[in-house]
């Protein structure tokens, strides 16, 4: 969903990494240079939707027409994925794509800037196939607009922090949504400080204090979260 060739590259280098993905078992989908729906999940095992500079909040009108299509694309690929129960893991602006599908409310309310925090499990995180074992709390990277008001209806609880009370929740079994970067690090949001500093993700004059802030942050935690993610789905 990036339309920024640097970041999305970069991105998908870094699920691949932190994902231990092979790379000829993975397709690449540029979402927003899409002109129609045509994919077929019979042809996958699973989807990991990444990040984006869009916005769901933001007024239509404001809304580029590439905007429009990835969100059109992604009410599309939900009315496939939900009935099927497809394994499927959306990541920051996935979170708020599948939250705003259910008719949750995406603001700014609970935006979180470029850098860390940490981040707690529920009770029912104890239960779920990607989390169960993990430390009760963990150290994650951040950096959002918007994230969802409230938990969407019919959805488990996984995860929260105390900026961001949805930080990752999972529909029926296998649809996933978290609102951290699983696959982030220091030098992948470093890049993306540079890329984005002015987005409106902060003050343009912050940046190299953020970039010091990043120094040395390691977060084992979300990273093993994808991993589980694609070795759960991977050979089915």
């Amino acid at each position: 969903m990036r339309p920024e060739d640097e970041t999305c590259h970069s991105e998908f280098e870094a699920i691949l990494k932190v994902g231990q993905i092979d790379r000829e078992d993975a397709v690449q989908i540029r979402v927003e240079q899409l002109e129609k729906f045509n994919l077929d999940l019979k042809d996958y095992s699973a989807i990991i939707a990444g990040g984006s500079p869009f916005d769901v909040s933001s007024r239509e009108y404001k809304k580029s027409e590439v905007q429009k299509n990835v969100e059109a694309f992604f009410s599309d690929l939900f009315d496939q994925v939900i009935p099927l129960d497809f394994p499927f893991l959306g990541i920051c602006s996935g979170n708020g794509l599948l939250g705003n599908y259910y008719g949750t409310n995406i603001s700014r309310r609970y935006g979180e800037g470029i850098g860390s925090v940490y981040i707690a499990l529920t009770e029912e995180a104890e239960k779920d196939p990607l989390l169960t074992g993990l430390p009760q709390e963990f150290l994650a990277l951040v950096g959002h607009k918007e994230a969802c008001d409230d938990v969407p209806e019919n959805a488990v609880l996984l995860a929260s922090s105390k900026t961001c009370p949805v930080q990752m929740f999972r529909i029926k079994n296998n649809v996933y949504a978290v609102q951290f970067h699983p696959e982030g690090d220091e030098e992948e949001f470093i890049l993306r400080i540079k890329v984005y500093k002015n987005y409106g993700y902060f003050q343009p004059d912050q940046a190299d204090q953020l970039i010091a802030a990043l120094k040395d942050v390691q977060t084992p935690v979300p990273k093993e979260i994808l991993r589980r993610f694609v070795a759960k789905y991977h050979a089915e």
